[in-house]
């Protein structure tokens, strides 16, 4: 029977950075600290033990707390090869039956000794890790990250991409993100507080003595880091991730054919653009801002004609640059003129990039105001320990809280100051026209002279035809109109704001449905910091608790030596407990 008939544990959709931290999560046997015992106990765990322990208990010892609980309630795992796994787990033998197209439930027979469940990763954009990822930052020639050094998709060490950076030689691959860290204050709370006013600290401004973690990698620096995880982890093994889209995911059980076993509960049935379907336990939907189901904003809906390559296109589209038509402008000398739409960090990127390419002017429309910031979220969510926020998240009554908590985090596109200061410098030297709170009220594209008229308000004085024109307005994501969630939104509904599910605290659709979301899908439950690459590392870790306990409670353990489980929880000391054998 084809592998791709067989059930295998995980799922994962999505080879990008939440991908990949849900990947290497699920290999790392001693993950890091994502939070402090108290952090877990009081603002997540806990509501899953409510009942069942003391909580007086999990502030003195692991062994007597929420955790330890879970491992001492008599549940086992084994760490044995495959060889044992298939004599113990006759559901995992599979079937020697017909050549059914019906799915066997030998798990893809892909279980090492390091690891005892099986998984495939489906990506509609390549057979490789982060390659939707790594073609952006390649098309728009950006050369560094946005974020500080500790937001990473490496479960086993907060700091590990400083330790990488170190260990191989390449400080200078870093980047100071200057005005950042530091408490002096500015001239003007130097001039309050001689003048007998209050003192403030600056609320941006974050702690000296956490200088080493404000710096943000290169981009190769980055992939360099992110290839050292997949083959710290193995995960590149041939067949691991597949070029497939999904278009359709379902959850229910298999029909019975012939004398071919079907699983006795439920299981997803993945359907690809090909034709192909998988089957899987669990899923974890992990696609980014360019994935399947997720919606490109436009000011206007272009036409066919007007999304073609040589009228306009969204920043995510970008297939070349500049468009065909500019080029050929510019090496015939001519004068070119582009508008590019936004006010994030994409859009200045792509204004550096156009007057890098020879293009002759510029034109940035911004709807709102120039907004200057380090990073795409306040910088109390940034700090190494930002348990306040945190706090005050998880602790807040409703969704609809959370939800204008993230507004007020991320407060709509901005650009940091670096790329701020080569925009003006642009628009110094009259390469570039920056127009804040403006938008296009009127728009007509020739299809003979390949340009547009653009009419806007306030109205740009002297305004050329438009050679060409790019959308960096961002994506919208709504579960509501992901069409690979239509069986899904219908069988097995759930809460939605503004797009947004009300997952469960483990990330998952419903408690009766394992499809599990990271990123900014899961942002209800992870913070304004979903989207970024710290979502991709803290979806991770609540996604790994819940997969080892969801595929535990899926098979048959019997008495076998009991261990810690492929997650890496729990107290690898607490075996010894109580065995009187050691001692004199």
């Amino acid at each position: 029977m084809s592998p791709d008939n067989d059930i295998r544990d995980v799922i994962i959709i999505g080879a990008g950075p939440c991908g990949l931290g849900v990947a290497a999560r699920l290999n790392e046997e001693t993950p890091s600290a994502m939070f402090t015992d108290e952090e877990h106990q009081r603002y997540h765990w806990i509501k899953k033990h409510t009942g069942r322990m003391k909580l007086v208990q999990a502030r003195h010892s692991k062994l007597n707390g929420v955790r330890a609980d879970k491992w001492n309630a008599g549940k086992a795992y084994s760490c044995v090869g495959k060889e044992e796994e298939k004599k113990s787990d006759p559901e995992r033998r599979g079937s020697t039956g017909s050549a059914s197209s019906v799915p066997s439930l030998s798990s893809s027979a892909s279980t090492s000794s390091e690891t005892s469940y099986s998984t495939l990763v489906l990506d509609g954009s390549g057979d490789q890790w982060m390659q939707r990822w790594n073609n952006a930052f390649r098309m728009l020639e950006i050369k560094q990250l946005r974020s500080p050094m500790f937001f990473h998709p490496d479960p086993g060490d907060r700091d590990g991409m400083l330790a990488y950076t170190q260990e191989v030689g390449r400080e200078e691959d870093l980047w100071e993100i200057s005005g950042c860290v530091g408490k002096e204050m500015s001239k003007h709370k130097k001039k309050k507080r001689r003048q007998g006013g209050k003192q403030q600290p600056i609320g941006g401004e974050i702690d000296e003595r956490d200088r080493k973690d404000y710096y943000s990698p290169s981009t190769e620096l980055f992939t360099d880091y992110c290839n050292s995880i997949i083959e710290r982890y193995d995960l590149d093994k041939p067949g691991q991730i597949l070029k497939q889209e999904v278009t359709g995911i379902s959850y229910d059980y298999l029909p019975e054919r012939g004398d071919v076993p079907v699983s006795s509960s439920k299981v997803f049935t993945l359907t690809t653009s090909t034709g192909q379907k998988f089957y899987s336990r669990a899923v974890v939907l992990a696609i980014g801002a360019g994935g399947a189901g997720i919606s490109k904003i436009f000011p206007w809906k272009p036409t066919t004609e007007e999304e073609g390559a040589s009228a306009c296109c969204h920043s995510m589209e970008i297939k070349s640059f500049p468009s065909p038509n500019v080029r050929n402008k510019i090496q015939r000398r001519q004068q070119t003129n582009v508008v590019v739409v936004g006010g994030g960090l994409s859009s200045a990127q792509i204004v550096d990039m156009a007057v890098r390419k020879g293009v002759t002017k510029v034109w940035f429309i911004m709807r709102s105001d120039l907004k200057v910031k380090h990073f795409d979220i306040s910088l109390p969510w940034m700090g190494k320990y930002k348990n306040w926020e945190k706090a005050a998240f998880w602790s807040a009554d409703t969704d609809e809280e959370r939800l204008e908590m993230m507004k007020v985090a991320r407060g709509g596109g901005s650009i940091t100051p670096r790329y701020t200061k080569i925009v003006k410098q642009h628009a110094a030297h009259n390469r570039a026209s920056i127009h804040p709170r403006t938008v296009i009220i009127s728009h007509k594209y020739n299809a003979d002279t390949q340009t547009w008229s653009l009419v806007t308000d306030p109205q740009i004085p002297d305004l050329p035809p438009i050679d060409y024109i790019y959308f960096a307005t961002g994506a919208r994501a709504d579960v509501r109109e992901m069409s690979l969630l239509n069986d899904l939104n219908v069988q097995y509904p759930v809460e939605v704001k503004e797009g947004l599910p009300c997952l469960t605290d483990d990330l998952m659709w419903r408690e009766d449905v394992p499809l599990f979301m990271t990123g900014r899908m899961a942002a209800l439950r992870l913070g304004p910091g979903a989207p970024n690459l710290e979502g991709a590392r803290l979806g991770a870790e609540r996604i790994a608790w819940s997969l080892e306990e969801l595929l535990e409670k899926k098979r048959e353990v019997g008495d076998q030596e009991q261990c810690e489980g492929f997650c890496g929880l729990g107290n690898r000391y607490a075996s010894l407990v109580g065995d009187d054998s050691t001692i004199e």
